[in-house]
């Protein structure tokens, strides 16, 4: 039990281990909720709930009446657990960094390349999540929802995908880091 209790208190499990535990997390979703894994649709859930108290009018239309309901689905609760799980995770480890001073800004490969403002680490964090959101939107899903799911399924678009996404990963880094990684 002390071996198990200090492994997860780990900051780095290992990848097999992990993957081992996702893929159990994904049969498990399937078999109680009968909802694949992903987090995309969540946000836009939330945006139609948000939308539809503010602007109805504006909300009512065959996308967010039927596609994507304004309500609370398995998916956002997904992502509250995705968020929750990742601050316990942080948490045990000892890696959360919530409200301690310059937590934003910690990384010096960061700092090296972009400088230490933090103002400018949020902003881009902002608009690359918005530029995930929007990509995710148009391409039917998320990471987690093609990638895990549709790998779980063993559908070719998945392989396609990860082995497209790994690849604009290392150009995107290349690009921005240069040699400087």
């Amino acid at each position: 039990m002390k071996r198990m209790v200090s492994y997860i208190r780990k900051e780095e499990w290992s990848p097999y281990a992990a993957g081992a535990l996702l893929g159990i997390v994904g049969v498990l979703a399937v078999w109680l909720s009968n909802s694949l894994l992903g987090a995309s649709g969540a946000f836009e859930n939330l945006a139609g709930l948000v939308g539809t108290s503010i602007a109805p009018n504006l909300f009512n239309n065959i996308y967010f009446n039927f596609i994507m309901p304004p309500e609370i689905t398995w998916s956002v609760v997904l992502l509250v657990g995705l968020f929750f799980g990742g601050m316990l995770g942080a948490a045990t480890s000892g890696t959360l960094k919530w409200g301690k001073k310059d937590a934003a800004n910690s990384d010096e490969q960061w700092k090296s390349v972009f400088g230490p403002q933090v103002w400018k680490r949020w902003l881009l964090a902002f608009i690359g999540a918005i530029v995930l959101e929007y990509a995710a939107g148009i391409a039917g899903g998320c990471t987690s929802g093609l990638a895990i799911s549709g790998g779980m399924l063993l559908a070719p678009s998945a392989f396609l995908f990860i082995a497209a996404m790994f690849t604009s990963g290392i150009i995107t880094a290349m690009l921005i880091y240069r040699r400087r990684y």
